[in-house]
């Protein structure tokens, strides 16, 4: 079983097309799911990319992979 990488908030930001500040903002509010690293008032964040890609598909986002990576067929 191959476990999946946890990424950074640039590279989720990129996934999705959004700013990086504005995905963890989203991250925050609970919209996108994301894993906090450490206990202090300045908290590391880690994404997965396929947890991200379901929770938009949940959110009724129809797009492809790649078409999340683009921006290509988002409204």
């Amino acid at each position: 079983m191959e476990l999946e990488t946890f990424v950074d908030a640039t590279t989720a930001a990129e996934f999705v097309n959004l700013r990086p500040r504005r995905l963890l903002q989203l991250a925050r509010e609970g919209f996108i799911p994301a894993y906090p690293v450490g206990n202090g008032q300045r908290r590391v964040w880690r994404f997965r990319l396929s947890e991200i890609a379901s929770a938009l598909a949940a959110r009724g986002v129809k797009c492809s992979g790649a078409a999340v990576r683009t921006g290509k067929g988002m409204h």
